[in-house]
C-alpha cells in the first residue's frame, strides 16, 4: 500500500514543477504529516525530493529526475490500453499518433506484461454509436480536432435552418455522443459557451498559428456537457399528459419516454388506485402527470405500452388512442 503511494507521489512530482503538501495530501488521500514522512522516505531511498519552505514553497524533484514505467502491475497496464477509443481517434485523425504512443508504452513495459495490449483488446470493446444507425464521420472533424488540440480560434460556418451562420469560436472540447460529434466552444462575440453539431459545419477556417486563445482554467468539459445535456433534455419537454399506468406499465415507462421525466413523475404520483370499475382490489395502477415533447411524440411513445397505460388528458390524445383501439378491434375481430 505504501509502496504504491510512494510511486504515485514520484509520478505526481514528475508531472508538475512543484506541489504543496496540501495538494499532495489531497491527491494521495492522506494527511500532510504522512506526505512529509513519505517525502523523507523517498529522499533516503535516493529519490531527489526537495522541500522548499515559504508561501510559494512545496515539494519538487531536483535535477530533472525521471522514473521509468517499470512499476506497472498487469491490471494497470491493461487499463492503460483501454484508455483510447480507436474509432474516435481514427475519425479525429489521431490514429497514427495513438499507435506510436502505444508502441512506446509497450516497449517500456516488462516482458511479462508484453501481452497487455492484446489482452485488453480481446476483453473490452467500445461501440459508441447507437443501434440501428449508420454513423458518418463529419468531413471537417479533423480540422476541428486540430484546433481543439492547439487552442486555436476558428471561423466556422454552420447550417441553422435554411441559412448559414458564421461565428468566431474558441474550441474547448469534443464530445462523441451516440455516434454524433459535438464541439463545445466559447463564442467570442457573446462571451458564452455553446454546443455545436460538427456535421452541421459547412466550413472551418483556423486562425493563424500564432493566434491562440487562453483557456479558462475553471472550464470542466465533463461537467459542462452533463449540464448542457440535462438542459437540452428538459427543454424539449414542452407539453404534459396525464396517464394511468399499471405496475408493469410503471416498470416500462422509463424505457418508453424520457427516463428522468418518467422517474420523477412516478415519484410524485399519488398512492395506487383500484380497477376502473371502482372495486379497489389493489391492482396498483397509478396516475402520473408526465412531461413530453409533444402530443404527436407522446402518442408514438405511449402506444408501445399497449394495455398497460390509459391516457386521461389531454382529450385530443385520449381520442387518438380511442381511434387506435377501434381500428385494432376491427383488425383482430374473430
Amino acid at each position: 500500500m505504501r509502496a504504491a503511494r510512494l510511486i504515485k507521489m514520484v509520478l505526481l512530482l514528475q508531472s508538475r514543477a512543484s506541489m504543496t503538501a496540501a495538494e499532495l495530501a489531497r491527491e494521495l488521500e492522506v494527511s500532510e504529516r504522512t506526505v512529509t514522512r513519505d517525502a523523507q522516505a523517498l529522499s533516503e531511498a535516493g529519490v531527489p525530493v526537495y522541500a522548499e519552505r515559504g508561501r510559494a514553497g512545496g515539494y519538487r524533484l531536483v535535477g530533472g529526475y525521471r522514473t521509468r514505467l517499470t512499476g506497472l502491475a498487469r491490471g494497470e497496464a491493461e487499463a492503460l490500453f483501454l484508455s483510447g477509443l480507436p474509432g474516435a481517434l481514427r475519425e479525429m485523425g489521431l490514429e497514427d499518433a495513438a499507435s506510436a504512443a502505444r508502441l512506446k508504452v509497450s516497449a517500456a513495459l516488462l516482458p511479462s506484461l508484453s501481452d497487455a495490449s492484446h489482452a485488453a483488446a480481446q476483453r473490452f470493446h467500445l461501440d459508441a454509436p447507437s443501434w440501428f444507425t449508420e454513423p458518418k464521420t463529419p468531413e471537417l472533424l479533423p480540422a476541428v480536432a486540430d484546433a481543439v488540440w492547439d487552442d486555436r480560434r476558428v471561423v466556422a460556418r454552420y447550417r441553422r435552418g435554411d441559412s448559414d451562420v458564421e461565428r468566431e469560436l474558441e474550441p474547448y472540447g469534443l464530445v462523441l455522443k451516440a455516434g454524433v460529434w459535438y464541439l463545445c466552444a466559447r463564442v467570442a462575440d457573446h462571451d458564452s459557451f455553446r454546443v455545436y453539431r460538427i456535421d452541421r459545419f459547412t466550413a472551418v477556417d483556423p486562425a493563424a498559428p500564432d493566434e491562440r486563445f487562453t483557456r479558462r482554467e475553471d472550464f470542466d468539459l465533463p461537467a459542462f456537457w452533463e449540464d448542457r445535456a440535462e438542459q437540452f433534455a428538459r427543454s424539449i419537454l414542452r407539453a404534459e399528459v396525464v396517464v394511468r399506468v399499471s405496475p408493469e406499465g410503471a416498470r416500462r415507462l422509463p424505457y418508453a419516454v424520457d427516463p428522468t421525466a418518467a422517474r420523477e413523475a412516478l415519484d410524485l404520483a399519488a398512492a395506487p388506485d383500484g380497477d376502473r370499475d371502482g372495486d379497489r382490489d389493489g391492482d396498483g395502477w397509478v396516475t402520473v402527470t408526465l412531461p413530453v415533447e409533444s402530443e404527436e411524440v407522446a402518442h408514438g411513445q405511449l402506444a408501445g405500452l399497449g394495455p398497460e397505460v390509459e391516457v386521461l388528458a389531454p382529450a385530443s390524445l385520449r381520442a387518438r388512442f380511442v381511434r387506435d383501439t377501434v381500428r385494432l378491434g376491427a383488425l383482430y375481430r374473430p
